[in-house]
């Protein structure tokens, strides 16, 4: 294809992107599963060339940034509140599910060596960060559950690629070593987090000398990368080092970016993001015609592959439930023995996650790296799109309802200990204190007194707000609602103004930046 042809069809898929979200919105559906239905439409489009994924690029492009997304935005102290939460599903769902569909394939396929079944169930068995956080933007969950999935997503790419990589291993060279596995896992883990920790450390002193708003925002966006082609060059894990890179940005981030950059940067990365993440999802679409292609076509999968493709998409769907109710009895078994610190979830909230596991392009990526000498490979390939078709569309869209069902909602206690009203207060008060200090000159005279009484008016309507927010949430709301109608006014006034010729460009931009600010600030703080 001409390099001319391949822009236009990215801008093609760009277009496809904004109207399938668009449509998606409109019929209130999880993104991701218009683009994923739109992308397999694209597919067979007349004239459209065959398209096909290159698995070690869609891995070193995607899986990075975004998994660099959710680490920087994870809250650290739910994430280590319930780390062993996160580790059971990362790891232990993960290996659970690996084992149960590899038994599955072989009670399917009994000619097909037990390291390739495994193999296949390592391919299916970890959940997707890309799919997991596009759903569940859509839908609102107690806290617990949401740093569990967000974690296990996070983390377990790095268990399911490791043991495929055994799995393949077995299948060409005939031999397996539990124990070299298990050891080779635990120095892949603790490489990736020691290459994320450098990594993350050697960005922050970098970003503190940058100097310059610009090059401190394109370098950030950068770590991702950085971390993830670090670590794969000696043979760790990327994926463990690009999280462990993106928890320690996001911790640090607060005294590295001023104000001006982390607005900007802020915003670029989401576009970023929001283009990464559906690109994905259109791309998997893109790639049904190939894979069909590959095995003859889709009457040869319905007529060969279809029944056993979803004994296995069955299987592993019951053992996520298998493991995540087994693990909750264990909670409550040791909650009735005295131990307080075991926090069953309860049915409805290990339903839920049980549910919530979906599959993206990190299962269709490692199937398309299988060696065309693993025996069942076409096989393999069908189930791995089968099952994130299966867990996107059905999963995906039910999940919410699901939700509403089981009649799970947000806590409305938070774990902190202080409530945002209460932080809110603790900082207008320590901003009071200071400007007490620098509002008189140094013979103790009031040089700035408009500035002590706002602050001190605004000190004291915070002692009244805090602990009776919900008493006060109609006034709260009228108040800003005037702040947005002045905004509105003195907007209409700036650009009549600059209409008339009255004021210049650089005017115009520098004062409704002060108003953009304003708008913004009042729009977020109604309640």
């Amino acid at each position: 294809m001409h390099p001319v042809q391949v822009f236009e069809l990215i801008f093609t898929m760009l277009l496809a992107i904004l109207a399938l979200h668009w449509v998606a919105l409109r019929l209130k559906l999880p993104p991701a599963v218009a683009l994923l239905i739109g992308g397999g439409a694209m597919a067979f489009i007349p004239g459209l060339p065959v398209f096909e994924l290159d698995p070690e690029l869609v891995l070193v492009l995607f899986l990075p940034p975004l998994l660099m997304d959710g680490a920087f935005f994870t809250a650290h102290a739910e994430f280590r509140r319930h780390i062993a939460g996160v580790l059971s599903l990362a790891i232990g769902a993960v290996i659970f599910t690996t084992l149960i569909v590899g038994v599955v394939t072989h009670w399917l396929m009994p000619n097909l060596p037990w390291a390739a079944c495994f193999a296949l169930g390592a391919i299916v068995s970890p959940p997707d960060a890309v799919s997991a956080r596009a759903v569940l933007q859509t839908v609102k969950l107690p806290r617990r559950l949401s740093t569990l999935l967000e974690g296990e997503s996070l983390l377990n790419d790095a268990t399911g690629l490791v043991l495929f990589r055994f799995a393949v291993a077995a299948v060409l060279t005939g031999t397996f070593s539990a124990g070299a596995a298990a050891g080779q896992f635990f120095v892949l883990a603790l490489g990736g987090v020691a290459v994320g920790a450098v990594m993350g450390g050697l960005w922050m002193f970098l970003l503190r000398r940058l100097g310059h708003d610009y090059l401190t925002i394109a370098a950030s966006i950068l770590l991702c990368w950085a971390a993830y082609i670090s670590a794969e060059a000696v043979h760790v894990s990327g994926v463990i080092a690009t999280v462990t890179a993106g928890l320690l940005f996001g911790w640090f981030q607060h005294t590295v970016f001023s104000a001006s950059i982390r607005m900007r940067a802020g915003a670029f990365w989401q576009v970023m993001v929001f283009i990464f993440e559906a690109f994905i999802f259109i791309l998997i679409g893109l790639s049904l015609r190939g894979v069909l292609d590959r095995v003859g076509g889709i009457d040869v999968v319905l007529a060969q592959m279809a029944v056993p493709v979803l004994i296995i998409v069955l299987a592993m769907t019951v053992a996520r439930f298998v493991w995540i109710f087994g693990s909750d009895a264990v909670l409550s078994l040791l909650r009735s023995l005295g131990g307080k610190r075991a926090q069953p979830l309860g049915a409805p909230a290990a339903t839920v996650l049980g549910w919530a596991g979906m599959r993206g392009v990190v299962t269709l990526a490692v199937a398309l790296t299988l060696p065309d000498a693993v025996p069942g490979r076409d096989f393999m390939l069908v189930t791995a799109f089968a099952v994130i078709l299966v867990t996107v569309l059905l999963q995906g869209t039910t999940l919410g309802a699901l939700i509403r069902m089981l009649g799970l909602k947000e806590d409305e206690v938070p774990h902190a200990r202080l409530s945002a009203s209460q932080a809110e207060e603790a900082m207008i008060v320590a901003q009071k204190n200071v400007v007490e200090k620098l509002a008189y000159d140094g013979d103790g005279n009031l040089v700035h007194p408009q500035l002590l009484e706002r602050y001190t008016r605004r000190a004291a309507v915070a002692a009244i707000y805090t602990g009776n927010e919900s008493a006060h949430t109609d006034r709260i709301n009228a108040h800003f609602d005037v702040i947005l109608a002045a905004v509105a006014a003195g907007r209409r006034e700036l650009m009549r103004l600059h209409r008339a010729g009255d004021i210049d460009d650089e005017a115009l931009h520098a004062l409704e930046r002060d108003l953009d600010i304003q708008e913004i600030g009042a729009l977020e703080n109604r309640v």
